[in-house]
């Protein structure tokens, strides 16, 4: 099955999308990956949801990404003795470390790392915002605060610290048992939320020693200040603009996109964009015009892939909601102006081989118009490099390895093949002809270009690019 665009559709599962007629029904209507949110999800579900989309994925014969989003640190207040309180602007309050029910001036906050970091002038959101608090001052044990804006709180609600960086790693106990699982089961993607700085990433990447990538969430305000040093360390970027929202003001959320997108591009690492892109298709058959103008934003700036979440997970028409991203995708990359917009956004290789032979492949597929990139890659970092190209014509990554081909499939543009390793350079040049006509992607008669490395098998030394016509028989041509 050929998509017909090049930014990619990565759809959670849920409740509403977790059988696995309805998986086959979202991949069908448009997904290319699906996301577990481990924030919902248990270990025994986790598992059957993974063992559905492989099964999907044998069913169609594609290669199908999988994303399992760990939870991160929720930081939490306590309870109230009537379950909920109401402030008054201006007026003080404490959260402390005594676990005694709270009241109209103070509340237990069972987080001794907010306690002994929080300092006079931070902000403390609570319940996504709805409640701001301003600290006036602190011992370690309790933080004085004044109320600065909202009236109500009650038990259990989230507290976001825009101000204050945390002495604390990004993976919770919960998290690194979920990493553990997820592992076990073969997913290729783990993205890890809340990221403050480059050292979050460490812990997981040892645990994961390979096994899958590391997609880092931009939500706090830490990160953005570091972003290059995150970008670095990690394997691709989410746009988390849900927590963004909350602890960045709101009207810095678009110009924090475009800064991570483009950002993320020079890098040439995977972007995600998500949260919130078709939220009333949870409860409507169609979206607003603003939200398709949103996704169409995120297509406009070259993101890898845009992200469903309540829409496809929890929502009324999961299956609509995935159609309608690929309709808006596709409607997108047709306009006249989406060619313009790309090239602008293009950044300078870097001195390497490997990344002049990827801006040569696609400046001689688009000069001479031919059908397709064929790239070989082991380790997908051929891919990568094609894909930060963002070429008009295809790409078709083949791969011997089906983790590869699984990964790659969250990248812009690249349309994965598993095929077993080439035996030679001719082997190589008539596989690659002989793909690209049975995936429709050329007719007896194209051209398409082949790059690889050669010696072949030698990850990362893509060294060689090669023009070749699709013959009669799909072989390549003489």
């Amino acid at each position: 099955m050929r998509r017909s665009r090049k930014v990619k559709i990565l759809a959670t599962l849920g409740p509403a999308s977790s059988d696995e007629a309805m998986i086959r029904k979202l991949f069908e209507a448009g997904a290319d990956v699906f996301r577990i949110n481990m924030s919902h999800t248990d270990h025994p579900t986790m598992e059957t949801l993974v063992g559905r989309i492989r099964s999907v994925e044998q069913a169609v014969g594609r290669p199908i990404g999988i994303l399992a989003d760990l939870q991160g640190p929720k930081l939490r207040v306590g309870k109230f003795a009537a379950g909920s309180v109401t402030l008054e602007i201006g007026q003080s309050f404490t959260l402390d470390n005594d676990p005694t029910p709270g009241d109209a001036t103070r509340v237990h906050l069972p987080h001794p790392e907010i306690l002994a970091s929080v300092k006079p002038g931070h902000r403390l959101l609570i319940d996504d915002g709805r409640l701001q608090l301003l600290a006036e001052g602190g011992d370690g044990q309790s933080i004085a605060c004044r109320v600065v804006a909202g009236n109500k709180i009650s038990d259990k609600k989230g507290v976001s610290l825009p101000d204050t960086e945390l002495p604390v790693g990004a993976l919770t106990e919960k998290d690194r048992k979920d990493l553990d699982a997820v592992l076990a089961t073969g997913v290729d993607w783990i993205a890890l939320s809340f990221i403050q700085r480059p050292e979050d990433l460490a812990e997981a990447r040892k645990v994961a020693r390979g096994r899958a990538l590391l997609m880092s969430k931009i939500e706090k305000p830490q990160a953005v200040t570091r972003l290059a040093e995150i970008i670095e360390l990690s394997d691709a970027l989410m746009v988390a603009r849900g927590d963004l929202g909350v602890e960045m003001p709101i009207e810095a959320v678009p110009g924090i996109q475009k800064q991570i997108t483009r950002a993320a591009r020079r890098a040439g690492k995977p972007v995600v964009v998500a949260t919130q892109m078709l939220e009333s298709m949870i409860t409507a058959p169609v979206p607003t015009r603003a939200e398709v103008s949103d996704v169409s934003i995120a297509v406009f700036e070259g993101a890898d892939a845009i992200m469903l979440s309540a829409e496809s997970a929890a929502g009324q028409y999961p299956a609509e909601a995935v159609s309608m991203m690929n309709k808006i995708a596709e409607r997108v990359e047709r306009d006249p102006t989406y060619p313009g917009i790309i090239n602008a956004q293009r950044t300078e290789p870097e001195a390497t081989g490997a990344d002049a032979i990827s801006l040569a492949s696609r400046q001689i597929a688009e000069t001479l118009r031919l059908s397709a990139i064929v790239t070989y890659t082991a380790s997908g970092t051929t891919g990568l490099r094609a894909a930060r190209e963002r070429p008009q014509v295809p790409i078709i990554a083949l791969s011997p390895v089906v983790e590869t081909a699984r990964r790659l499939s969250l990248v812009w543009g690249c349309h994965c093949v598993v095929t077993p390793d080439a035996t030679d350079l001719d082997d190589m040049v008539d596989r690659a002809c002989r793909i690209a006509h049975s995936e429709a992607f050329g007719s007896p008669g194209d051209r398409v270009i082949v790059t690889a490395g050669v010696p072949l098998r030698t990850p990362g030394a893509t060294n060689m690019l090669r023009i070749a016509y699709i013959g009669s028989d799909g072989l390549r041509g003489l």
